[in-house]
């Protein structure tokens, strides 16, 4: 058994910063490639930055060059640093895992077996 717990969100001034947490309990061994999806009210849950073991780290179009995805595998910890945001950055942000590799269709969230319970990030 795998739990994610987010942490980190809250509410920043368009053009700031935060950083995201994710930290992993359990059978941490087996996950191979942890994400952070978000969604926005009325939009679907959109996949926006996946790396696994080898530290490949893949990027939605939206978030690249402002969002940084990084993991400590001794902590057991998944980050998302989050720069120059703008409102449409604006959604519950989730942690995802899964015990294969993140592959091509790494953005596509039925694929992954656990989830955070999210975390709100607001962007004004």
């Amino acid at each position: 058994h795998v739990q994610l717990v987010e942490s980190g969100g809250g509410l920043v001034q368009a053009g700031g910063s935060l950083n995201l947490s994710c930290a992993a309990t359990g059978k941490t061994n087996v996950l191979n490639c942890m994400g952070w999806f978000r969604q926005a009210p009325g939009k679907e849950r959109e996949g926006i930055a996946t790396i696994d073991t080898g530290e490949t780290a893949r990027y939605a179009g939206s978030v690249q060059g402002r969002f940084t995805i990084s993991r400590d595998n001794v902590k057991n910890t998944l980050y998302l640093q989050m720069d120059s945001l703008v409102p449409e950055d604006t959604a519950v942000y989730y942690c995802a895992a899964k015990d294969i590799w993140c592959g091509a269709l790494w953005y596509s969230s039925e694929l992954y077996s656990y989830w955070g319970q999210g975390t709100q990030v607001t962007v004004s």
